[in-house]
């Protein structure tokens, strides 16, 4: 997420209530989760576990819990609780502004595109050329939809990451202020749900079509030309890659990919990376013919258990 305009890192300091170690006047033009941070992007960091790899990232700027010297050609702001700085600063660029209006007067509609009764249309909302928007789809601040798309009733574009830090007496929210981009000639089901970028953006590629009810969470990003069936439940900062075909009823685990042209059967449930190019099925997915190998195994253990009287 870009700032609308810079910020000097002593200011950012003053908003959070932090102290600098290092360079009190560098500029700022940025925010970003680790995984997509930038060079001139503020990210945070508050595990041990993780100091090193986000002190080696491409961020120039870290909020950070404990007192260390600022890596070369970087600059540090230190704080008790930098998930809570980090919020503070998002809240404090992307404020939460209310609706005075079904339809933002901020948001930009494309020619021939068609609005159903009941649509919400937030601020700063780009929708373009020649798509059809039906009855009662909510539409978050931000979003940015492409030409020829088609959003059937009751989905919600734009809802906030599932996405909480565990705290003493029950969980903090990170706040989101990233997006949805939905390319040209997506059409979304009826009753689906898309979240927001934490702080990047959520993405679905151009030709895509999804089933009703599907679940898409934050920072994923789907690929062109992909077929996704009702019920899909897709977890946050997941790749799909293009022309993969993901049948009803599949749960896909976060931070994964899943390869260009996979095939994912109905009900299976993936829990790694897997390759493109092949057939999967299964909780957790196998290859088809590695699957049916492995059941038809199985059927044979009971006559087994009876040769050894178990």
């Amino acid at each position: 997420m870009d700032f609308n305009k810079p910020l000097i890192l002593s200011e950012i300091a003053n908003i959070v209530n932090g102290k600098v170690i290092g360079n009190s006047n560098a500029i700022v033009t940025g925010l970003n989760e680790l995984h997509v941070v930038r060079e001139g992007d503020i990210t945070f960091v508050d595990h041990p576990k993780y100091y090193n790899k986000v002190l080696e990232s491409k961020a120039t700027y870290v909020i950070i819990n404990k007192e260390v010297d600022a890596p070369e050609g970087k600059s540090l702001i230190l704080h008790e609780s930098p998930m809570d700085a980090f919020n503070k600063l998002i809240s404090s660029s992307r404020p939460m502004k209310p609706a005075n209006n079904m339809i933002s007067e901020s948001a930009k509609i494309g020619k021939g595109t068609i609005i159903q009764p009941g649509v919400f249309v937030g601020h700063n909302v780009s929708i373009g050329s020649n798509c059809i928007i039906h009855a009662n789809v909510s539409i978050y601040d931000n979003t940015t939809i492409g030409d020829n798309v088609i959003i059937h009733s009751n989905t919600v574009i734009g809802g906030d990451a599932y996405y909480f830090q565990k705290r003493k007496g029950g969980y903090e929210k990170f706040l989101s202020a990233g997006r949805v981009v939905i390319e040209n000639k997506v059409e979304i089901g009826a009753s689906c749900s898309i979240d927001k970028g934490v702080t990047g953006d959520t993405i679905i590629g151009e030709g895509t079509k999804m089933d009703n009810q599907c679940q898409v969470g934050h920072d994923t990003v789907i690929g062109k030309h992909c077929l996704i069936g009702a019920f899909a439940a897709i977890a946050g900062v997941t790749v799909i890659e293009d022309e993969v075909l993901i049948w009803a009823r599949v749960a896909i685990n976060k931070d994964i990919v899943i390869g260009k042209k996979s095939v994912i059967m109905a009900t299976s449930a993936v829990d790694k990376t897997i390759e493109g190019g092949k057939v999967y099925m299964g909780s957790p997915v196998m290859e088809v013919r590695q699957y049916w190998k492995y059941f038809a195994s199985l059927r044979k253990v009971p006559e087994l258990l009876k040769k050894v009287n178990l």
